[in-house]
C-alpha cells in the first residue's frame, strides 16, 4: 500500500519529455519533486505561474511564490508570473498537456468529482472545472477509499459532478488503473497488494486481464 509520496512518485512516471504539466492541490503538487532530472517540464499554475520546481526546504521559503493551493513553492530558471486570465487562457486553449488532479469521486465512465461534499462550506471550485472541460489527458492520485473504508472508485459518482467522461487513468495507494469504455482497468498493483485486495475496495467494474505486475519505482 503506497503513502501520498510514493502515489506521486508513480504519477511522475508517466510525465514525458517536453510536457506542460498542470498539478492540482493535495497530493499532485508533489509530482514535481519526483520527476526525472533527465527531462524538461514546465509546471503550471491557474494562479499564474509557469516554471514551478520542487518544494522549497525548511527555511528557504518565500511567502509570496505560491501555487494554486496556497503552498510555498520554487521557480525553476526561467520561471514566469502572469495573471490568471493569461493562466486560463493556457488552460482554455489546450495548450497543457498533462493535468494531475485529486479527486473523492470517479465513476468507472471517467466522471470525476473533486470540488464540494454538500453541506460543507467550500470557497469555490478555483479551476477544476476548467481544467477537466479542456484536458484531454487526466490523471487522478487519490486514495482507494474513504476514511470509512469505502470505495471512491464508483459506478457512479454520489457528488456534485466537476467533469463528466474525462478521467484517462487514475493512480491510488492501491492501484494503476485505466478508465476505459467499460470500466477501469488494473494495470498495476501497489507491492504487496492483491488483486482481491484492490476488487474488494472497487464499487465500479474491474476489469482484470493476465498477470498484474507490481508497480516499479
Amino acid at each position: 500500500m503506497l503513502d501520498k509520496n510514493q502515489i506521486a512518485q508513480r504519477i511522475a512516471q508517466e510525465v514525458q519529455d517536453g510536457y506542460y504539466v498542470n498539478l492540482g492541490i493535495g497530493i499532485p503538487t508533489l509530482v514535481a519533486n519526483y520527476v526525472r532530472d533527465d527531462i524538461q517540464v514546465e509546471f503550471q499554475s491557474e494562479n499564474g505561474v509557469l516554471g514551478m520546481g520542487p518544494f522549497p526546504f525548511e527555511g528557504e521559503e518565500d511567502p509570496d511564490v505560491i501555487n494554486a493551493g496556497k503552498q510555498t513553492i520554487t521557480t525553476l530558471p526561467g520561471a514566469s508570473f502572469f495573471d490568471s486570465a493569461t493562466s486560463f487562457g493556457m488552460i482554455r486553449g489546450q495548450h497543457v498537456d498533462l493535468t494531475i488532479l485529486g479527486a473523492m469521486e470517479v465513476a468507472e465512465n471517467g466522471d470525476i468529482a473533486n470540488w464540494k461534499i454538500p453541506g460543507k462550506m467550500v470557497k469555490g471550485m478555483g479551476g477544476a472545472m476548467d481544467l477537466v472541460a479542456s484536458a484531454e489527458n487526466i490523471i487522478v492520485a487519490m486514495m482507494h477509499t474513504n476514511k470509512r473504508g469505502e470505495s471512491k472508485l464508483l459506478k457512479r459518482c454520489s457528488l456534485p459532478l466537476t467533469g463528466v467522461e474525462c478521467v484517462k487513468k487514475i493512480v491510488t495507494n492501491l492501484a494503476v488503473l485505466e478508465v476505459t469504455e467499460n470500466g477501469f482497468k488494473l494495470l498495476e498493483r501497489a507491492p504487496s497488494v492483491s488483486i482481491e485486495e484492490i476488487k474488494k475496495a472497487t464499487e465500479g467494474e474491474l476489469i482484470v486481464k493476465g498477470d498484474v505486475p507490481e508497480m516499479k519505482f
